[in-house]
């Protein structure tokens, strides 16, 4: 059916590309000024929010497709260190005149791929015109069993230190996407170049360890920032220290061959940010079934270091303990 003469643009875009992704039944079709989001019985709602901007978070010219999925997936990943299972999320955009529908369209199905890979339907939003930069904001529901969210202000002494997948890849990949030629420097194959560059314009959020997190973590964040803050603000939240082995860090081959060529690269790799791995604390007992479960879940989860009495995190290097210029990446 034609749209009628009252019908904004917005209005028809929004009927075009993002109500087919609004399937929850709360969401109304997005044709309502709110939406509702009922959690399953006996469980607590968990909330979050994170956003992208044009040349701070992502290249201007990266693929829509792969911007919206890279701010949805950011948001996925903290719900992941909640232990929670999504239910849906509220999207705000801002475009400037310069976005055509074609980036539009894109945008749309980068996001609803991933609505439905993760089982996150989009439940309402809001979209814009700005004379800055393309900014995306998602805000995530997701649902834990009562008074079970994994808290990262819950770390004990005694615990063990873990955290999944590899660190430091998205770092060395925006330095890539910053520099091409330093992938000769570092002596990387094509495929190692692509797998950086790709771990920073695409999270693999760890959504499938989220019921492994709820019963097994006694404490949780997802690495945004870097490993070495994380770890810092989960230690002051919680009123304990750390220390770390830097050799058990996980990493992967590209990263590795980048600091046997470089270095100094363990810092980047160590504070560079926007790995969205998750970070835990296991009380002993539980640390062999945590990476047990994760392996079967098809992430792996390495011991790297132990929580202490005391504050701080220190990171040990050949026994002496790092400084970095930098800890953790900053907006201000």
């Amino acid at each position: 059916m034609a749209a009628s003469d009252e019908t904004s643009a917005e209005e028809r875009l929004i009927a075009r590309y993002f109500r087919p992704l609004a399937t929850a039944p709360g969401a109304f079709g997005l044709t309502d000024d709110a939406a509702i989001v009922t959690p399953p019985p006996g469980c607590d709602l968990v909330l979050t929010t994170d956003g992208v901007i044009a040349g701070v978070h992502f290249f201007p010219d990266d693929p829509p497709d792969d911007v919206a999925r890279k701010v949805l997936r950011m948001n996925l990943s903290d719900l992941a260190a909640k232990g929670a299972a999504p239910l849906g999320f509220l999207l705000s955009v801002a475009l400037p005149a310069t976005v055509d529908e074609a980036w539009i369209a894109g945008f749309a199905a980068g996001l609803g791929a991933d609505a439905a890979l993760y089982g996150c339907p989009l439940l309402g939003g809001d979209t814009d015109r700005t004379p800055g930069p393309i900014s995306v904001s998602v805000t995530a529901f997701g649902a834990v069993p009562h008074g079970a969210m994994v808290r990262r202000a819950t770390a004990k002494p005694g615990d063990c230190v873990a955290v999944t997948g590899t660190i430091g890849d998205a770092a060395l990949g925006l330095m890539l996407r910053r520099d091409a030629g330093r992938a000769a420097l570092w002596g990387l194959t094509d495929a190692m170049s692509d797998h950086l560059k790709r771990r920073y314009a695409l999270p693999q959020p760890r959504n499938a360890l989220a019921e492994v997190v709820l019963h097994r973590a006694a404490a949780a964040m997802d690495v945004s920032d870097g490993l070495a803050g994380d770890l810092a603000k989960l230690c002051r939240a919680s009123g304990v220290a750390a220390e770390v082995d830097v050799a058990s860090v996980p990493l992967s081959a590209a990263a590795r061959a980048a600091i046997a060529a470089e270095p100094a690269l363990i810092e980047t790799v160590l504070s560079g940010g926007d790995d969205y791995e998750i970070l835990v604390t296991l009380a002993a007992e539980n640390a062999e079934a945590f990476i047990e479960e994760a392996r079967k879940a098809g992430t792996p989860a390495t011991v790297i270091g132990a929580i202490s009495e005391g504050q701080g995190a220190r990171f040990l290097r050949d026994g002496e303990a790092m400084t970095f210029a930098r800890p953790a990446y900053s907006h201000f």
